[in-house]
Formats: C-alpha cells, structure tokens, sequence
C-alpha cells in the first residue's frame, strides 16, 4: 500500500438546524465581512438565501452578495467576485449552493491576495498560492464533494476551457448540511449528483493498489449505499433519511477517505471536463456517458478489481472460470444502473446527436493539453488512448 496523509479539517455541521449557526461559524473562523456567493432562483425562490443573509445580520456580520453561478461555472463572474471582494474589503466567503458555487467561490477567494490572473493558478502557469481568503459553504446540491475537499473546477469560456486546481488550503473551514434542503433537487439533478459522488469514489477504487483492504472496503460500502439511496429518493424525493445518507455519503465520497493508501487515476473526469467544456452538459451525466467505454478499454490492466467490482458493488454471480466475463457483466450492470435512474452511457445519448471526428480531436487535443500531458494512474492514457475512449463512448 501506499504511504498517506489523511487531512479533513473541515467543520461539518450536519441536521435540519444547522443552518441555525452560520453566524456563530462565521465568526469561530475569523469572518467579519461576507461574501455571500450563490446560483440562481432556487436560493431565493427556497427562501435560504434571505434566511442566511438575516442570520448574519442578526449575528452582527456585514455581508455584500453575488449571485450567477450556473453548473460549470464561469471563470469571468469569479473574476467580478474577486473585483468585488478586493473593493468591499471582503474576509470570508459563503457559498449557499452546491458544488458549482463551492468551486467558484474557491476561485474568487485564490484570486483576491494573487498579483497574477486567476486563470494561470489553473493552467499550472503561476505559483502555488501561501494565503486565500477562508470559504465555507451552506450545501444545498450533494454531488460534488467540493464541501470537503481540495479541489475546484473553473471553465473558462473563452476556448471552452474546463480546468481544476487542487490546494489542500481550500478545504472549506465549515459545511452546514442540512438534508432537507435537497428535497426539491429534480429526479436529473440527484441522479446526477449521485453518480458524480460515486465517481469520485471509483476513481479512487480502480487502481492498481491493492493491499489497502479497509480503504477497499469503504469504497465498496459507499458505492453500495449511494446505489440504494438514489432509488429511494427517485421514489420519495422527501425521503430525509436516504437524503441524509445521500448529502453524507457526497462528501465521504471526495474527502479524502475512500484514497488513503492508493493512487488515484481520475481519467474518466478529465475526460468528461472536455465533455462539459464543450457542450455544456451536466457534470454527472457526462462521467455516466464516458466511464463504460474507459471502464472496457483499460480493465485488463487489474482485471481482478474489475471482478471484485462486478460481485461486491453490482452484485454479479462470480463466475470462476472466466473472469473477464464477470467483469464485463460487471460494467454492464453498471449501464443498467445508469439508465435505471435516467443516466446516460454514451455520449449520443448525453448530448442527443452524433459527435463528429472533428469534436472528438478537439476534446482529445484539450484534455492532452496539445498533446504534451497523459491522464489516469490505472493505465496511463496518451492521446491515442484518449481518442480511443472517445470514439468507443460515442455510441
């Protein structure tokens, strides 16, 4: 196995009052004045948005908004964030939404103490930042993990350009969760979401470490959860105990947790970063629509987690004496998984049209970076191979 540090210094403030401490929160980690940074109408058609705004102002804390995030969020509405925050005197930033706004927020909160454009901390161009304004978030969409985690992703719309950067200093200092708020997320949108949490977790799951049985195990029990708790929740969206295991089971799923002790690959994401740079698409449905074709092109390379996958997690009969069929039933258990809760599996599906051999090198050409970088730890994929994966998800 291989040697870990396991850091998870966020506050998780977790039930159906929680939103009741963001003053105190905010001001147990330093805020005086907020950013509050949120999506659209559902936070003020909810009423969460006015109710977090009077619970600072009750709590003594001034606050400036901006709202706009859409799903792959803008590079250009964080750099007005940062604008904002620099004019305002801005310490601390909120983010009331879900992984989109958590990501911008990260953005807005690097770029306020750089010299440097923003954009260049994500094309690996500038150093590596020693302060950012702390951020904390109020969860309202479980998918992303971005609660938790070190990671934010940012699309720059100029070039359709979809990039993450990764700081263990943007670990939100707390995350108040409460599962009620996720009971009018659209059949889609929790679909989705679970899929992009279990995704997190199976990028972590695919390796070719396999001596950290506990890591393993934990990676199997999330998974397995997650699978129940979607259909639950698609039945009885006010489901609050499956809400619950779902709004957790997001953040265990990118904290860290379901790694220690073993490489990560996340090829299937990087691919998918291209998917949604270039047509806009949900986040989760895009991985649905990549991860069978990258699942089939590199399992030869540890075919028994393949088939451990197959019989722990998809709960295929383990034929013995042919474990490649079991591991392709595996995969194929997993497509009738995707579209049972309305997920696509390839990329005609996600997107409604064929994908043109043109589209394709494009998006082979952004996520090799022209060709000069390779993606996953599993197998090490080169842009051939990316192109590959590309046309096999085609459909």
């Amino acid at each position: 196995m291989k040697d870990f540090n396991y850091y998870a210094p966020t506050e998780v403030v977790f039930g159906e009052n929680a939103e009741e401490q963001v003053a105190a929160l905010v001001k147990k980690y330093g805020g005086t004045k907020v950013l509050v940074h949120y999506g659209g109408k559902s936070a003020i058609r909810s009423g969460l948005l006015d109710k977090m705004c009077r619970l600072l102002s009750e709590g003594g804390i001034a606050f400036v908004k901006l709202g706009g995030v859409v799903p792959n969020p803008r590079l250009s509405l964080a750099k007005e964030g940062i604008e904002l925050c620099r004019r305002e005197g801005v310490d601390f930033i909120l983010a009331v939404g879900g992984g989109s706004v958590i990501d911008s927020a990260k953005c807005i909160a690097y770029g306020v103490g750089m010299d440097d454009d923003v954009w260049n901390l994500y094309l690996g161009k500038a150093e590596a930042p020693t302060t950012m304004l702390p951020v904390a978030s109020v969860l309202t969409i479980p998918a992303a993990g971005s609660e938790m985690s070190e990671a934010s992703v940012i699309t720059n719309e100029d070039g359709d350009v979809k990039l993450g950067y990764s700081n263990d200093m943007s670990r939100p200092k707390f995350a108040i969760m409460n599962p009620r708020r996720t009971f009018t997320l659209p059949p889609y949108q929790t679909a989705a979401g679970v899929t992009d949490m279990m995704m997190h977790t199976m990028e972590r799951y695919f390796t070719n470490d396999d001596d950290m049985d506990l890591t393993t195990d934990l990676a199997e029990a999330v998974l397995r959860r997650m699978k129940t708790a979607v259909f639950d929740v698609l039945r009885n969206p006010e489901d609050y105990r499956q809400r619950a295991q779902i709004m957790w089971g997001g953040s265990v799923a990118h904290n860290g947790l379901t790694g220690c002790g073993v490489s990560d690959d996340w090829a299937t994401h990087q691919l998918e970063h291209e998917l949604s740079g270039m047509f806009d698409v949900t986040h989760g449905a895009g991985l649905a629509a990549i991860w069978p074709s990258w699942a089939r092109y590199v399992m030869h390379q540890n075919l028994s987690r393949f088939v451990r996958f197959a019989v722990n997690v998809m709960d295929v009969p383990n034929d013995f004496t042919d474990p490649e069929g079991t591991a392709q039933k595996g995969i194929e258990a997993m497509e009738r998984f995707y579209h049972a809760i309305g997920m696509p599996i390839n990329i005609k599906e996600l997107i409604g049209r064929d994908i043109t051999d043109d589209e394709i090198r494009e998006m082979t050409r952004k996520c090799s970076r022209d060709y000069t970088a390779t993606c996953g730890c599993l197998k090490v994929l080169k842009a051939d191979d990316m192109e590959a994966i590309y046309k096999m998800a085609r459909g």
